[in-house]
């Protein structure tokens, strides 16, 4: 009979002993992470991280600046382009790590037509590699952006409900104009507050690595999941409609976060590359805050903006302190939990086996002497 080193069942009992004393509680009790910051009159509308640099990049609404906010709360003035109509506001960011660019919508709906463009940024010398339009009619607003592997952008349009496309070089086209986007836009909501969210359509918008984009529509709540190659698009079967969602992150786990201003933060996985997902968990938000924006950031955790943007719109009315805050699954914790407890027995059961055969070892010793 095989019988493990002694020393090998004391070392574990001393790691169980040590589990058994402090439990889970460390490992779950810890503070989300809460960052408040200062900066007069930002009012970013949403936000990304960059994983070199290690700290967020927020857009602001009213000032053509692009602010880094660290994980202390200190706030620098990373991109100031003075050289963009005075009236624009800069939306959705996204960073492209491999080519160490930063690309940012840019929006102004005080001009006819609308000024959408995509900038392009150096996150090194910071300074502006491309200004690309947008090819725009009256009603037409870009909002978010996501980039894929080979760093092709993909902006939505919240007002037009079709999906841009820009190439490494800055060329624009229109890329995704999928009927079905307006289709949805032409069955109610199955919701009682529909009125906030308006006619805002396509909006938040997420790259996944297995080649395809998750976007979400506004006015809807519905998903779409568009081929990133040919711009086919396909609607998520959820669970439930995620009416007035803003923005869409995914994890490395597969696992969605999607956030509303107004309501909450879903949390959306799916077992089958997105044809069908379901919501797991729903997370509550500040919405006197009004969260607009979505990232996942270091370690994977879950970050949202609270930009105030809806006070933002009403004009400059002094305001200087904004947030970014983490939000976890109560959910994802217990099963967390689960798993530690599942632990704790394999090992005990582990030391139950060993003192069974040292037992049976001692009785051999007894007869033979």
């Amino acid at each position: 009979m095989l019988i493990s080193s002694p020393k090998q069942p004391f070392l574990l009992v001393t790691i169980l002993i040590t589990i058994l004393l402090l439990g889970p509680g460390p490992i779950l009790a810890r503070n989300a992470h809460v960052i408040n910051f200062r900066s007069p009159n930002l009012y970013p509308e949403s936000l990304t991280w960059d994983p070199r640099a290690q700290h967020f990049l927020l857009g602001s609404l009213r000032q053509r600046i692009i602010a880094a906010v660290s994980d202390a709360g200190v706030v620098e003035t990373f991109i100031s382009d003075t050289d963009l109509p005075a009236d624009v506001a800069f939306l959705g960011l996204a960073v492209d790590s491999p080519r160490n660019r930063l690309l940012a919508v840019v929006h102004s709906s005080y001009s006819l037509p609308p000024f959408n463009a995509l900038a392009a940024y150096d996150l090194r010398s910071r300074r502006r590699l491309f200004l690309s339009s947008l090819p725009s009619e009256e009603i037409d607003a870009a909002n978010d952006v996501a980039v894929d592997h080979r760093g092709n952008a993909f902006v939505t349009n919240s007002g037009g409900n079709f999906i841009w496309k820009v190439t490494t070089d800055g060329s624009a086209s229109i890329f995704s104009t999928s009927p079905m986007y307006k289709t949805a836009t032409e069955i109610p909501a199955n919701d009682n507050d529909t009125a906030p969210h308006g006619s805002l359509g396509l909006n938040g918008i997420a790259y996944v690595s297995k080649g395809y984009l998750l976007v979400v529509q506004s006015s809807t709540g519905k998903v779409f999941k568009v081929d990133a190659v040919d711009g086919t698009a396909r609607k998520v079967l959820l669970n439930e409609d995620l009416v007035g969602a803003d923005d869409i992150a995914v994890r490395k786990d597969g696992a969605a976060a999607v956030v509303s201003p107004l309501k909450e933060l879903w949390l959306v996985k799916s077992i089958d590359s997105w044809a069908e997902g379901t919501v797991y968990d729903n997370v509550e938000v500040n919405v006197r805050r009004f969260p607009t924006s979505v990232v996942v950031g270091d370690k994977e955790r879950v970050y949202v903006l609270y930009g105030h943007l809806d006070e933002g719109r009403m004009g400059d009315s002094g305001r200087e302190s904004f947030g970014i805050a983490e939000l976890r699954s109560k959910k994802e914790g217990q099963d967390e939990s689960i798993w530690i407890f599942v632990l704790i027995g394999i090992g005990l059961a582990y030391f139950c086996f060993w003192r069974f055969q040292m037992g049976q070892l001692v009785k051999k010793m007894d007869k033979i002497n």
